[in-house]
């Protein structure tokens, strides 16, 4: 896009007053709930959304007469600056409306003195709080359990994943009143590194036709819901942006909230309607669905490593080897030990997706379609935003209960109790750990590695 690059030569790097915080010291995110700001427009940017609770048909605490025997957490990083190619062409958007632009009415006022000044990458204040919290929230919902255990703590190697694990060590620490500890292993991201945290080792997912399937649902959808937005916004300022203009535009509502110490929301998130968001929120779930989850033939199978790890550490049994996982790592008991009963893992949106995929938490949900704009209303199937905003956690327990001799396993992600009909789930969420293991085939048996192994 030559004109966006072009443009970003006019964009400066100050920053913005609409990142002001309202107040002081208050914040817009919590400890218990999350993001708490206009929640009918910022629950809906997909992937881009600050944590929240998510609503739960099931109530999240335990049944009465039962405990936990058992924790972990397989969290996201927390809410960063956009990519580095994101944020140049975000940078150029704004210089591209700023210098074609004719008017600036109403709600469009504050683009004319904008300055871009977002960076790329790394964990921005609020996303560090985010993770604060998020170690804080974990504590506060085992505290009784957790006396006298402590976690055991793995990382994916980028720079913004390892300072997620140690922010959540810290509110883990605050809220437990002790000093705070340190991650136990962290496995790099690079080439030839096998990492069940981040997918990389499977050619033929992330090299051939079936890395564009996200792409391309996503192409369909915004060829259905932008047109409008973009005759709109076009009128408004009397320029020319073309459809992935229009969608950047959007982009910049999480990503400048997230620029603000306090996620105070940004003046572009009132540049859309809520139907608006909606829509942009199917267009994010999309992008999961079809480029990482169950839309993609090989999207589950990127899953099955890190599900392995997990059966083995409910099972206290040396990990099944299968996709990509570490041996090196895995058959040590000082890296991968067995006989912990707390454990949280760190990684990305992407991982996380194959991972709920692997599991089968969407198996029966109705595929996604980008065909139908009354399909843009979140249900209670599937959304970005409601399994991998920033800072999410998927939360495995297993719980112990009076008159019953084996455990129970719940899987909450969320703050939002899974059903887990595929192995016998009851009215509390529960199936018991037999049942589960055993439901868990797809990871037992390989799932599709075999397509990646086979690759050319």
């Amino acid at each position: 896009m030559p004109r966006l690059l072009a443009a970003l030569l006019f964009t400066s790097l100050t920053i913005p007053s609409s990142t002001a915080a309202p107040t002081a010291n208050k914040s817009c995110d919590t400890i218990d709930d999350g993001y708490r700001c206009s929640p009918k427009t910022s629950h809906f940017w997909g992937q881009y959304s600050l944590w929240f609770s998510v609503p739960s048909d099931i109530d999240v605490d335990p049944p009465e007469h039962c405990d936990v025997s058992f924790a972990s957490v397989l969290s996201r990083h927390g809410g960063r600056d956009p990519t580095m190619s994101k944020t140049l062409l975000y940078g150029a958007t704004v210089g591209l409306i700023q210098n074609t632009t004719t008017s600036y009415p109403d709600e469009f006022a504050f683009l004319k003195d904008y300055k871009y000044n977002l960076g790329a990458d790394l964990l921005t204040d609020a996303g560090r709080q985010e993770m604060v919290n998020s170690g804080a929230h974990f504590y506060r919902r085992y505290k009784d359990f957790l006396k006298g255990k402590e976690p055991f703590v793995r990382s994916s190697g980028q720079a913004r994943v390892v300072e997620s694990a140690n922010k959540w060590l810290e509110g883990y620490a605050q809220a437990a009143r002790k000093e705070t500890g340190a991650i136990d292993v962290s496995i790099p991201e690079a080439a030839g590194v096998n990492n069940t945290l981040s997918h990389e080792n499977c050619a033929s997912f992330e090299d051939g036709p079936l890395s564009e399937i996200g792409d391309n649902a996503q192409d369909i959808w915004v060829a259905k819901f932008v047109p409008p937005i973009q005759s709109r916004i076009n009128g408004k300022l009397g320029t020319n942006l073309s459809t992935t203009e229009i969608i950047y535009l959007m982009d910049l509502c999480p990503f400048t909230t997230l620029a603000s110490p306090t996620a105070r929301i940004s003046d572009f998130c009132h540049l859309f309607t809520e139907d608006e968001w909606h829509q942009y929120d199917y267009y994010q779930s999309l992008g999961k669905w079809y480029g990482y989850g169950n839309g993609n033939p090989l999207g589950p199978t990127q899953g099955i490593g890190y599900v392995s790890e997990l059966l083995a550490r409910l099972t206290e049994k040396p990990v099944q080897a299968v996709g990509s996982i570490n041996s090196t790592l895995d058959t040590d008991p000082a890296s991968f030990p067995l006989d912990r009963k707390v454990y949280a893992d760190f990684s990305h949106d992407n991982d996380m997706t194959a991972v709920l995929a692997a599991l089968g938490l969407y198996n029966n949900t109705t595929p996604l379609s980008n065909t139908t704009i009354e399909t843009a209303k979140q249900t209670k199937g599937y959304s970005a935003a409601w399994t991998v905003p920033f800072a999410a956690r998927i939360y495995v327990e297993k719980l112990s209960c009076k008159k019953v001799k084996e455990e129970y396993v719940r899987i909450i992600v969320n703050d939002r109790v899974q059903p887990l009909d595929f192995c016998g789930g009851d009215r509390y969420g529960r199936c018991k750990l037999s049942k589960f293991v055993e439901s868990q085939s797809f990871t037992r048996t390989g799932g599709h590695w075999d397509q990646c192994l086979n690759a050319s």
